[in-house]
């Protein structure tokens, strides 16, 4: 089975409370670490990707992200999905052609740009042209962005996650949303969902899989905590 079918599996016929659980490497390392650990694949944030690169979020060059990604993969032999955040301004085949060079199995692309939300049929059919582009290559988690952009109305999440369902994408992620609507999106919403968690603080991954998160991420909150952590021990230093 290629990585990519594997990736694909892990998805699917999930019991209630066991989501799949993807750290968020932000380099080769912090790659090394989530697979020896026994993670059974790996999803990179853009934001903590930025942080290792010296970059704001959002701001780093496609040339930068792709090569991060590069050295990710390279490191482990799990599967590596990768947020590439919109795309970067590039046609569908020329993402998906760099994306599978990076040795990714699959993608997080966004819905929103500068924080207003995009018009969600054209961005469904952009999602429709990645993933005519990449065929059964790459796996498309759909990011949907409305909590995040202040529409707290899940019917609207659910609205969008059925347009970006019907152009092909494989997984959706209503990031920012409260887990009290998870229920509601779950019924809504065909196909995995993603869940975005805090690393220490509110619902567990297992209490989010029964509320219905199908897997697991954490954004850049691993990257922050490790940076947090060499903070702390910097300073025990200096003393």
């Amino acid at each position: 089975m290629s990585k990519v079918d594997t990736f694909r599996a892990l998805h699917h016929d999930r019991p209630p409370g066991d989501p799949l659980v993807l750290p968020g490497p932000w380099d080769a390392a912090s790659a090394r670490v989530f697979a020896e650990a026994g993670f059974p694949a790996l999803a990179t944030p853009s934001a903590g990707v930025a942080a290792s690169l010296g970059h704001e979020d959002g701001q780093t060059p496609a040339d930068e992200m792709f090569a991060a990604v590069a050295r990710i993969t390279r490191a482990v032999d799990v599967p590596v999905s990768a947020d590439v955040e919109g795309g970067y301004g590039l046609a569908p085949r020329e993402l998906v052609e760099r994306l599978l060079e990076a040795g990714a199995v699959g993608c997080n692309l966004e819905d929103s740009e500068n924080d207003v939300l995009k018009d969600p049929h054209r961005h469904a059919d952009w999602l429709a042209e990645v993933r005519a582009a990449a065929g059964d290559r790459l796996f498309v988690n759909a990011r949907v962005d409305t909590f995040a952009c202040g529409v707290a109305d899940p019917g609207r999440a659910v609205e969008r996650a059925a347009l970006y369902v019907a152009a092909g994408a494989d997984c959706v992620y209503p990031i920012g949303a409260p887990p009290d609507v998870l229920p509601q999106l779950r019924a809504g919403i065909q196909g995995p969902v993603n869940v975005g968690a805090k690393v220490a603080g509110g619902p567990s991954p297992a209490e989010l899989g029964a509320l219905g998160a199908t897997r697991i991420t954490f954004g850049p909150g691993l990257q922050r905590r490790a940076a947090q952590a060499l903070r702390d021990i910097a300073a025990g230093l200096v003393k």
